[in-house]
């Protein structure tokens, strides 16, 4: 099934205060997307909005979408290597109602969603500083639905150092690690994480087991 039956099936409208379908406020990304439309006609092509419902105690925060994954599919960690490890471990401790994350799927999230820190595709998967602050309001929103007690999970340290922004904290006080944790605004935790990329996971910089010692973290804060 092409990709485009996953970014074309209905789901519930989020608000322009968490996204934009047709946002161009940075002229780059837009320039880069309408270059990988041309070669890839079916690909979505266009800001990816979260995953999952907003307002669940777990917020999954990740950088940018992926050329042939979530920019393909219009769904975060979707569609290449990086959602492997992710949706596996989402299903074995009860985040999800499936393994895996496929166009045309039924899968659903359970208290839990999924989001990028810049919404659109970067060149080289490397977004530049002033894009990550233009898409910043919106990860400020997103975030601003965990409730209290809840869990947000920073997947690499540049995903980390935005949340950190968007909370109002300094990068220097609240450093990235492999499972580092701190406690944030109304009694929230921030938790990071290696990210899991292919470069990450075949390396073994990033195992099984030191990520899902992190999720089982966030199962045991979350209760």
């Amino acid at each position: 099934m092409s990709a485009k039956h996953l970014i074309d099936r209905p789901r519930k409208k989020l608000s322009p205060r968490f996204y934009r379908r047709d946002c161009k406020a940075c002229p780059r990304l837009v320039e880069f997307l309408d270059s990988v439309r041309t070669r890839h006609p079916d690909y979505a092509c266009r800001p990816v909005p979260s995953f999952g419902e907003l307002g669940a105690s777990l917020l999954i925060v990740g950088l940018a979408p992926g050329l042939h994954g979530a920019n393909a599919t219009g769904r975060p960690f979707t569609g290449d290597h990086a959602g492997i490890l992710l949706y596996q471990t989402l299903y074995k401790f009860g985040f999800s109602s499936a393994p895996d994350s496929h166009p045309g799927d039924d899968l659903v999230l359970k208290n839990c969603a999924v989001t990028n820190a810049v919404k659109c595709l970067p060149p080289e998967n490397k977004p530049i500083a002033s894009e990550v602050n233009t898409c910043r309001p919106f990860l400020i929103e997103e975030l601003g639905t965990v409730p209290e007690g809840g869990v947000i999970l920073a997947l690499g340290k540049l995903a980390h150092d935005s949340v950190v922004r968007a909370l109002g904290m300094r990068v220097s006080e609240v450093v990235f690690g492999h499972a580092s944790e701190y406690r944030v605004s109304d009694e929230r935790t921030l938790l990071s994480s290696y990210h899991c990329s292919r470069y990450n996971t075949q390396t073994g910089r990033l195992t099984g087991e030191m990520f899902e010692n992190v999720f089982s973290r966030a199962r045991e804060l979350l209760g």
